[in-house]
C-alpha cells in the first residue's frame, strides 16, 4: 500500500503509510493490579517466582496481562532474545532464542506483526527475512556495540585492501553491513560458514574475538576487525580463575565473543543457543555463564538442580527493552523498522545464505 506525497522539491513521490496508519492506535488499558488480573496471571508469576520478589509481581502483571491480550487483539507475535528481562522473556515472548533462533523462526511466525524484543540489528534482520511484514521494535535506541564498530564503507574498503576474500559477517551488525558481504553467521555456525569456502584466507567481521576463537578451529588463515561486544569484553582470565580456585568443581561455560584466554579458561564454550543446551544436557552441580547476566537467571527457571554463579555483567542496550515500551509499541504501533529498499536485497541475501547452509 502506498500514496503520493509532495517532497520540498515539488516532486511527486511514494511514500508508504505508517504502521499506526495501516494498524490504528488503541486505547490504554487500565493498569491496576485487580484480583481479575491476580488470578490470569498466576500461572505466569510461577515462572518467574525465583527471580521477581512477590511484593513486585503487582507492578509487572498489569502489562504483562495488558501484553498477552493486546497481541492477540493485533495478530502480534513477540520475539525476545535469551538476554531479555524474566517477566519478558517467560510471561509474555512467543519465541525465544539466540540470534540464529530468532532469524530462523522469523520466517516461520505466522504473524503480521512481529514486536522485536532484542536490539535493532535483530529488528533490522526479522524485517530483512519479513519484507511484507510490519516489524516494531519497542525501543529504537537498543543498539549494539558490534554493530556500531563497522560500516558498510568501511566493508568497501576492506574489499578493496583484500580483493577476492570472501567477508563473512557476524549477524550483529547493521542492515548496510550486511549488503556488503558475502553470508552472515553466528557464533554457533561460523565455523561451518567460514569452511564452506574454498579460499585459504576469510575475512571475519566485525567481532575480533570471535574471529580469533574460530581461527583456533580451522586452518584458514582469518583476518580481524577490532569490534567488541561491551558486555563480553569486561570478563577476564583472571576472575575466571579465582572462581576455580575457590570452587575447583564449578563448571565455567563461555561465549566466543569474549577474549581467548577467557575461552582457554572455560570447560565449555559455545552460542548462547549451545551453552543452555550443554547445561541442560550435563545438569553440573555448580555453574557459571560467561555471557550476558539475564540469560543465567532464563536458564535457571528452565532447569532444576543446578546452581548458577553469576558475574553480572548486564547489555545496556538490551535492557532499554521494558514492558511499558513493549505495550506502547503494540498500542501506538511505534518504532517500525523500515529498511531502504536499495540495500534490503542484498543484505536479506547475506542472511538467507547463512540460514539456508547445511551444516
Amino acid at each position: 500500500m502506498t500514496r503520493m506525497e509532495t517532497a520540498e522539491n515539488g516532486q511527486t513521490v511514494k511514500s508508504t503509510p505508517s504502521a499506526a496508519e495501516r494498524f490504528g492506535v488503541l486505547d490504554r488499558p487500565e493498569l491496576s493490579y485487580s484480583p481479575a488480573v491476580a488470578h490470569e496471571t498466576a500461572h505466569l508469576y510461577e515462572r518467574v517466582r525465583d527471580h521477581i520478589p512477590e511484593i513486585e509481581w503487582p507492578v509487572y502483571a498489569p502489562y504483562i496481562h495488558a501484553i498477552n491480550r493486546i497481541k492477540k487483539e493485533r495478530g502480534a507475535a513477540i520475539l525476545a532474545h535469551n538476554y531479555q528481562t524474566p517477566e519478558i522473556y517467560h510471561c509474555v515472548a512467543d519465541i525465544v532464542g539466540d540470534s540464529l533462533q530468532l532469524a530462523r523462526e522469523a520466517t516461520l511466525v505466522d504473524a503480521q506483526i512481529i514486536v522485536q524484543c532484542g536490539v535493532h540489528f535483530m529488528a533490522e534482520t526479522s524485517k530483512l527475512l519479513n519484507p511484507d511484514k510490519t516489524v516494531l521494535i519497542p525501543d529504537a535506541k537498543a543498539g549494539c556495540s558490534l554493530s556500531d564498530s563497522i560500516t558498510g564503507a568501511d566493508v568497501r574498503l576492506l574489499r578493496e585492501r583484500y580483493p577476492g576474500v570472501p567477508v563473512v559477517t557476524y549477524v550483529n551488525t547493521s542492515a548496510d553491513v550486511k549488503a556488503e558481504t558475502d553470508i552472515c553467521c553466528t557464533s554457533s555456525n561460523a565455523v561451518a560458514i567460514v569452511e564452506s569456502f574454498d579460499s585459504d584466507t576469510v575475512l571475519c567481521i566485525p567481532d575480533e574475538y570471535l574471529a580469533l576463537n574460530i581461527a583456533k578451529q580451522t586452518k584458514k588463515k582469518i583476518l580481524t576487525w577490532k569490534g567488541h561486544c561491551e558486555v563480553h569484553e569486561r570478563f577476564t582470565a583472571e576472575e575466571l580463575l579465582a572462581y576455580k580456585q575457590a570452587d575447583p568443581t564449578i563448571e565455567i561455560i563461555g561465549h566466543p565473543e569474549c577474549h581467548p584466554d577467557v575461552i582457554a579458561v572455560c570447560d565449555y564454550s559455545g552460542s548462547t543457543a549451545g551453552m543452555i543446551n550443554y547445561v541442560k544436557d550435563t545438569r553440573p552441580a555448580r555453574v557459571l555463564l560467561v555471557t550476558e547476566c539475564s540469560m543465567a537467571s532464563n536458564v535457571q527457571s528452565e532447569v532444576e538442580g543446578v546452581e548458577f554463579i553469576k558475574p553480572c555483567n548486564l547489555c545496556p542496550h538490551m535492557k532499554r527493552i521494558t514492558l511499558p515500551k513493549i505495550l506502547d509499541s503494540l498500542l501506538m504501533m511505534t518504532e517500525e523498522v523500515r529498511i531502504d529498499p536499495a540495500i534490503a536485497g542484498r543484505a536479506r541475501l547475506a542472511v538467507e545464505r547463512m540460514i539456508n547452509l547445511k551444516n
